[in-house]
C-alpha cells in the first residue's frame, strides 16, 4: 500500500492511499470513511476488494485521522459539509484521470453522505456508487428527525459552535457498533498505537453543518443522474444513522438497489464475520456487474 499526501485546490493536506489490484483487473474503487475513521480501520475490505481485481484508493477527510486538525482539542469540526464535498469532487478528477474505468466510489455513514451529496450537486460522475450506512438522518438514542434538526440549532449560537458535544470516545452501547470484540479491539490498538489518528465527539457546529447538508441533500433528491447504478447497504442495528430517513431517501431513488444486514451495528464492515461477509458478498456482486 502506498500512502502519501493530496493537497485539496486551498492547499490542505490529506493523507491517501493507493492499493494495487492483485489478479486480474476489474476496475478502480474509491473507498471514504465515516466521521472520526481513518483508513487503517478498513484493511480487511480494501485486501478483499483489492483481492478480487479492484484497485483501492481513499483519503482521510480534513480534520480527520492524519489529514489534519479542525479543532484544536481533537474533536470533529466543520462549518459547512459543501468543504468536504469540494476536497471530494477534486479528489475524484484526479482520481479518475489517474485510474482507469469503470469507477466506483463506497462510502460509510459521513462518506456515505457526502458522496451522495456530490452525486446529486453532479460534481462527480463515477460508474456506481455504494452507500454503507449512508449518513442520511443522524440518531442520538430516541431522538431523530426533527429533534436532532433543533439540536443542530445549537451549533449556530457562536460561543458554542466549537464546542464539543461529548469529550472522549465513547459507544452507543455493546454490539451496536460491530459486535466483534476483536475488531473493537483492532480500532482501540489503533488509537492507542498512534493518538494522532484519533478523535473525540463531534462539535456543535459540525452537528449543524451536518443537519443543514442532510436537509440539502433531500432537496437535491431529483438531480440523483438517471444512469448511475447504485447500492445501499444499512444495519439492521444501527444506533448511529437513522434508517427510517434513509428509507425515506431510497423511496425517491426507485433504481437503487438495497440490501439490509440484520443484526449489524453501524460499522457493517467490522461487524462479527457472518455479518461482515453478507455485507462485502452484496458488494462483491454490485462491483461484478458494474465491472461488466
Amino acid at each position: 500500500m502506498a500512502i502519501d499526501r493530496w493537497h485539496a485546490p486551498d492547499g490542505w493536506p490529506l493523507r491517501r492511499f493507493a492499493l494495487p489490484h492483485r489478479g486480474e483487473w476489474r476496475g478502480s474503487v474509491l473507498f471514504l470513511g465515516g466521521r472520526a475513521d481513518f483508513l487503517e480501520k478498513y484493511l480487511e475490505a480494501f485486501d478483499d476488494w483489492a483481492g478480487a481485481g479492484w484497485a483501492v484508493a481513499g483519503f482521510d477527510w480534513r480534520g480527520q485521522g492524519a489529514s489534519g486538525l479542525l479543532h484544536p482539542a481533537g474533536g470533529c469540526h466543520i462549518d459547512d459539509f459543501a468543504v468536504f464535498a469540494d476536497d471530494l469532487a477534486a479528489f475524484v478528477a484526479d482520481w479518475q484521470r489517474e485510474n482507469p474505468a469503470p469507477h466506483v466510489v463506497i462510502g460509510h455513514s459521513l462518506g456515505g453522505h457526502i458522496l451522495l451529496r456530490a452525486v446529486v450537486e453532479r460534481r462527480i460522475g463515477p460508474d456506481g456508487i455504494v452507500l454503507l450506512a449512508p449518513m442520511l438522518g443522524i440518531r442520538a438514542g430516541p431522538l431523530r428527525g426533527r429533534a436532532i434538526g433543533a439540536l443542530g440549532q445549537i451549533g449556530r449560537v457562536p460561543a458554542l459552535r466549537r464546542r464539543t458535544i461529548w469529550s472522549r470516545s465513547r459507544s452507543p452501547g455493546p454490539g451496536r457498533i460491530t459486535s466483534c470484540p476483536d475488531r473493537d479491539e483492532d480500532k482501540r490498538w489503533w488509537k492507542e498505537a498512534c493518538p494522532e489518528l484519533a478523535r473525540s465527539g463531534p462539535t456543535w457546529g459540525w452537528l449543524s453543518a451536518a443537519t443543514r447538508s442532510i436537509a440539502h441533500v433531500e432537496r437535491m433528491l431529483d438531480e440523483y443522474p438517471a444512469g448511475l447504478r447504485g447500492l445501499t447497504v444499512t444495519a439492521g442495528l444501527d444506533p448511529v444513522v437513522d434508517n427510517t430517513a434513509i428509507a425515506r431517501v431510497l423511496a425517491r431513488l426507485p433504481a437503487m438497489e438495497h440490501a439490509d444486514i440484520a443484526g449489524a451495528g453501524h460499522e457493517i464492515l467490522r461487524e462479527r464475520d457472518e455479518l461482515r461477509i453478507a455485507a462485502l458478498d452484496c458488494i462483491r456482486r454490485f462491483l461484478s456487474e458494474t465491472a461488466i
